[in-house]
């Protein structure tokens, strides 16, 4: 990946410097390099406030609740990890951080599902079903609301940021569907 930088970079710089643009080309950078900064801040603001909403949540215990909620759903699909184990938590904590569209949020969640995962594991050096249903799931990541994007849209001034919400539902409970058939076709080829 820092091969295709460089040479992009090299490129604009090269084309740049033919067409007499440098000036151009220079203020883009400084442009872009701002927006990234703003954006970042931005993003950092929405992670943040929403990793404390967590945080009170799970201090009043309604963690547990949701978990406990969504723990007969969760354990018809992760069948071979015991209801009662901290992995089905882990597992739903982090399916719902997605499911609010909080990719960032879910991270932590996402790792400390595997972990637990890993901890049912037999064979350490090969991924369990489990471990692959959850990678699939959380890759495939079902949102109602992508409060990230919509965050980002509404600070570039969208007029209808709240528009991509239907699509967005639509297009990732189809991407989760195909990609849990899929998983479960190359595990029957496997057998």
């Amino acid at each position: 990946m820092n091969i295709v930088w460089i040479i992009l970079v090299s490129v604009s710089i090269v084309v740049a410097a033919c067409t007499g643009r440098l000036d151009a080309l220079t203020r883009a950078m400084f442009d872009g390099a701002k927006a990234a900064v703003e954006i970042s801040l931005f993003l950092l603001g929405i992670v943040s406030l929403w990793l404390g909403i967590t945080k009170i949540l799970e201090d009043a215990g309604i963690i547990t609740r949701i978990a406990r909620f969504f723990k007969p759903v969760i354990t018809r699909f992760f069948k071979a990890v015991p209801p009662d184990h901290p992995a089905i938590t882990s597992i739903t904590l982090n399916l719902l951080a997605n499911f609010f569209g909080l990719g960032n949020a879910a991270t932590p969640l996402g790792i400390k599902a595997m972990q637990d995962l890993q901890s049912l594991n037999a064979d350490k050096d090969t991924v369990s079903y489990e471990m692959m249903l959850f990678i699939v799931l959380n890759t495939a990541s079902i949102q109602l609301v992508p409060f990230t994007v919509v965050g980002i849209l509404s600070a570039y001034g969208s007029t209808n940021p709240a528009g991509i919400v239907l699509p967005t539902i639509c297009t990732t409970v189809l991407m989760a569907a195909c990609a849990v058939t899929v998983l479960q076709l190359f595990r029957r080829f496997k057998k």
